[in-house]
């Protein structure tokens, strides 16, 4: 028989994939170099309510994303716990603002009970390379960490809102613990949200897996009401696991 121990163990483990394991890419691949308009938005604390249902068990928490700009830096600490198990990810993103938008210098994601990984954007060689792994990837401008990209989505969202119509597509090359690969976020439609701050209209945006691999759909709604903050974001795996975060409180810095 599975002890509570062992079942905690397991659901945590589902939680953590679902919530930071995207599709990724078989071999490194090239990106292209794609500069756009953007205005960041205010800094802010975001609180973020959070259920989940992992092999069939139900989950709640917390979320906590702080995000702060100001003289040519930013910096963005989102950190996560879940009932029962406490912190059970902190992620952080660091670095500057360049003429493509937020240009980090380092990556760091701490999961439950496990050792830091580290993502280096190394600007004097002009590379991106891994504390987990030896791979390596060109540096040209524009790329982004897991936690920064949604942040670039925003800032160029606020910039040229007139484009976010249904079926636009725009896509960044983001790195993550040991690679890095494409993401392509589709606008779908306009939308309503039920938030802790009550019902906001919102942009709704999915970010699916390559047609010709499994994996997770992101889906991602940002409020133009709320500085274009997002509001709501929902993790998907084909066999009906999810994990969704809502809006609860915004608090200005």
């Amino acid at each position: 028989m599975m002890t509570l121990t062992t079942l905690k163990r397991v659901v945590l483990a589902s939680l953590l994939a679902a919530t930071l394991t995207p599709a990724m890419a078989d071999a490194p691949v090239e990106h292209p170099v794609i500069k756009r308009p953007y205005k960041l938005a205010p800094s802010a604390d975001l609180v973020y309510s959070i259920k989940a249902r992992q092999r069939g068990i139900g989950l709640s928490g917390e979320s906590v994303s702080n995000w702060r700009v100001g003289d040519g830096k930013y910096s963005l600490l989102a950190e996560t716990k879940a009932a029962l198990f406490g912190k059970i990810l902190e992620q952080r993103s660091e670095g500057t603002v360049d003429d493509f938008g937020l240009a980090p210098a380092q990556f760091v994601e701490k999961r439950f009970r496990k050792e830091a990984a580290t993502t280096t954007f190394k600007r004097d060689s002009k590379t991106i390379v891994f504390s987990e792994g030896d791979d390596s990837y060109p540096l040209k401008g524009g790329e982004q960490d897991r936690n920064s990209t949604v942040w670039q989505l925003v800032s160029v969202a606020r910039a040229t809102p007139e484009k976010f119509t249904p079926g636009s597509e725009w896509s960044f090359f983001v790195a993550g613990r040991h690679d890095a690969e494409p993401w392509t976020f589709k606008v779908v439609k306009d939308d309503k949200v039920a938030t802790g701050l009550g019902e906001v209209a919102a942009i709704h945006l999915v970010k699916a897996p390559p047609p010709d691999k499994k994996g997770q759909q992101v889906d991602l709604w940002l409020a133009p009401s709320l500085e274009w903050y997002p509001v709501k974001v929902t993790f998907a795996d084909e066999d009906g696991d999810y994990v969704e975060q809502t809006l609860q409180k915004i608090v200005k810095k």
